[in-house]
């Protein structure tokens, strides 16, 4: 049965929970990611998959954000089971293991704290994540997105890549000019992912792919 999503609607974290769901029927599956339309991949299936398999964290993004987008969104109806010190703003767009997956679609306390509260200015794809995660299995997080977005314009929406936009050193840069942790070493391999790319930039994303991305 299909169900109409809508953007900054609980029924996305509905959705969510569906789609792990139904993943965890395959026991193969040991891990999850979500994605948007709008997606490409920074590197090779082999690495994704080698990166992937081989941590020891997932990678949900989860902060504390002071101002109106972060805590301001906040409902104090939401105390005591969720308290202001514990709410968490985050990327929607996550990966987590089998035993993160098990945990959310098992949660019945805080899921219904958001879908009751949560209205209006708040967020639930930015917050029920990242904030559960927190609370129930911040040990094992990595507090970060394997998605790289561009944020730097401002706004409620991330920067879009059309056609002339998209060259090697933009796509070089998404994939090593950062630094992080894996595993608890550094690396500069910290995104498995980008977006916002529109439909006109798949002629150039396909052109540069093999030399790039190592795509065969």
């Amino acid at each position: 049965m299909m169900q109409t999503v809508e953007w900054g609607s609980f029924n996305m974290i509905e959705a969510e929970r569906r789609l792990l769901a139904n993943a965890l029927l395959d026991f193969s599956n040991q891990r999850f990611v979500l994605l948007s339309e709008s997606c490409i991949p920074l590197f090779n299936f082999t690495t994704i998959y080698t990166y992937l398999i081989n941590s020891t964290r997932t990678y949900v993004q989860a902060y504390d954000l002071l101002g109106s987008v972060g805590r301001g969104r906040y409902k104090h109806r939401m105390r005591p089971i969720i308290m202001l010190d514990q709410w968490r703003k985050g990327s929607q767009w996550f990966e987590m293991d089998r035993d993160l997956a098990l945990e959310v679609i098992s949660d019945r306390i805080y899921f219904q704290v958001f879908k009751k509260f949560c209205r209006y200015s708040c967020y639930s794809d930015e917050h029920y994540l990242p904030t559960f995660v927190t609370l129930k299995s911040w040990r094992k997080n990595s507090n970060r997105s394997l998605t790289w977005v561009d944020w730097s314009k401002g706004g409620s929406h991330p920067a879009k890549f059309g056609r002339p936009r998209v060259t090697i050193d933009l796509l070089n840069g998404m994939r090593n000019r950062s630094h992080c942790l894996y595993n608890g070493k550094s690396t500069n391999i910290c995104f498995l992912f980008a977006r916002k790319f529109l439909p006109s930039a798949l002629d150039r994303l396909l052109r540069f792919a093999p030399m790039v991305m190592h795509f065969n």
